[in-house]
């Protein structure tokens, strides 16, 4: 449900294979660098030691 560009019945929903890819990748590096997991209570990318803070929405932007 957090990725609106898999269901076609929505604005969202990505018709270009190069959109859908851009969004898609965009979602997974905030998923594993941004946001902290309740069971991890870090982020997916610092338990697997490749990040050594949360990454912040302009810091992933900027990289």
């Amino acid at each position: 449900m957090s990725v609106r560009r898999f269901t076609r019945l929505t604005n969202a929903f990505s018709k270009k294979w190069e959109n859908h890819w851009a969004a898609i990748a965009c979602w997974f590096a905030f998923y594993n660098f941004c946001r902290v997991h309740k069971s991890l209570r870090v982020t997916p990318a610092m338990a697997a030691g490749i990040a050594d803070h949360i990454w912040s929405v302009r810091e992933l932007l900027e990289s």
